[in-house]
């Protein structure tokens, strides 16, 4: 099975602000830039993944994102992070109507195509499923098979609220890269113990506390 990942994406200047004790604000959106690129190079870099897709206003991210491969999709209903995904996976939908997509955050630097592989594999055999993150609270992958709705419910709680929701909860073993997303400046110093992507390692070369 091929998949259409769908990346939200908010504007640079207004994400991550819990990353603020690690980052100042100058530099904050560069970085958050940096977590969106590794992530789409590792999507794209996956044999099961077809395209991707970037729901985003973010002029620069836009670019940058677009520049690697992926197709920028406006957040046409500005309503958050929810309605962004519905969106995008409307919009892939619109084209193929059978095609599988995986709702993937958009702060993960340290995400593997091998890892992502393993958990798309995974996700292949449920009509929905999803991936908790490293901290089991919440979701950093939602998969949903042909003519499945994908009825995302990110946010606080979603690792319970999608298992509510009906999907499968994915627990395949040594996928640890597509768990850890980055909202705190803990977060991120996981993700560098992991091994981040190229981006990221760049733009956090300045940061002393990036330091692993």
């Amino acid at each position: 099975m091929q998949w259409t990942l769908v990346i939200p994406l908010k504007p640079l200047s207004r994400a991550k602000s819990r990353l603020a004790d690690t980052a100042a604000d100058g530099v904050r959106p560069g970085l958050v830039l940096a977590f969106a690129q590794d992530t789409v190079a590792a999507g794209l870099a996956c044999p099961g993944v077809s395209d991707v897709v970037v729901v985003t206003d973010d002029q620069r991210a836009g670019r940058e994102l677009s520049a690697l491969g992926a197709r920028i999709v406006p957040d046409a209903p500005a309503r958050g992070l929810n309605a962004a995904l519905a969106h995008g996976a409307s919009a892939v939908r619109l084209a193929r109507p059978r095609a599988a997509v995986a709702a993937l955050n958009a702060d993960l630097p340290a995400l593997r195509a091998v890892e992502l592989s393993r958990v798309l594999s995974a996700a292949a055999e449920f009509p929905r499923a999803f991936l908790a993150d490293a901290a089991g609270i919440g979701t950093t992958l939602l998969a949903a098979g042909a003519e499945q709705e994908l009825a995302p419910v990110f946010g606080p709680d979603s690792r319970a609220r999608h298992r509510e929701s009906g999907a499968v909860e994915l627990l395949p073993e040594d996928v640890d890269s597509v768990r850890q997303d980055v909202d705190t400046g803990d977060d991120l110093r996981a993700a560098l113990a992991l091994g981040v992507g190229p981006y990221t390692a760049t733009a956090c070369a300045d940061l002393r506390l990036c330091a692993p």
